[in-house]
């Protein structure tokens, strides 16, 4: 690794900068009712999962980051923790769950529609995804271009960086081929139409 590659990897139990933004977008679109019964695809150090555990839901979390899961593991021991691949049969780990959360994976996935297929079999046929992603769109895209800021904007210089980007337009095309309807964005971070993130709802489409 050069001295301008980032290493990449959990490294701390403590929030990202991303958290900050994302945690009340995610739960201003959490349906109403009932604790719910949640995965959390693509964990991480268990961050968003414990704090939807705090909010008293049941939640489970899977992920194939071995550093993020023993972090998991050690702050929040009343969670179930797994270490598997998004593109694995996770039926044996749980089924019908109420909500499967994957906050700021997809956009690291070379087959994102493999891996919504591989969830929605998890969820019962009321329930829903929830998906963040980076946000792009035409006047963010378009005011990075002016500034010329796409070296930095994508940069390569760090080691599992993303490589899928997604509008509104082309996540609510992948969802809805996966059989998924119902969308709704809450998008959150800076300022609308140059938003951080896209936190989209989904329903299962029966």
């Amino acid at each position: 690794m050069t001295e301008t590659q980032e290493k990449y990897g959990w490294q701390s139990p403590e929030p990202t900068p991303a958290h900050g933004y994302i945690l009340p977008a995610v739960t201003r679109l959490l349906p109403a009712g009932k604790p719910l019964r949640i995965l959390d695809a693509g964990c991480g150090n268990g961050f968003l999962a414990g704090q939807l555990a705090r909010m008293g839901h049941e939640v489970t979390g899977v992920d194939i980051s071995e550093d993020g899961v023993e972090i998991a593991r050690i702050h929040y021991p009343q969670i179930p923790f797994h270490i598997v691949s998004l593109y694995d049969d996770l039926r044996p780990i749980g089924r019908d769950f109420d909500l499967i959360i994957s906050s700021e994976v997809i956009e690291h996935l070379y087959f994102p529609r493999v891996f919504l297929d591989r969830m929605r079999p998890l969820i019962h046929a009321r329930g829903h995804i929830i998906v963040t992603t980076p946000y792009h769109g035409y006047l963010k895209n378009l005011a990075i271009s002016l500034v010329d800021g796409w070296d930095h904007h994508h940069t390569t210089d760090w080691e599992g960086g993303h490589i899928k980007f997604f509008s509104e337009a082309s996540l609510t095309r992948m969802l809805r081929a996966a059989g998924f309807d119902d969308i709704v964005f809450n998008n959150a971070g800076r300022f609308p139409l140059f938003w951080k993130s896209m936190v989209c709802r989904a329903k299962i489409n029966d």
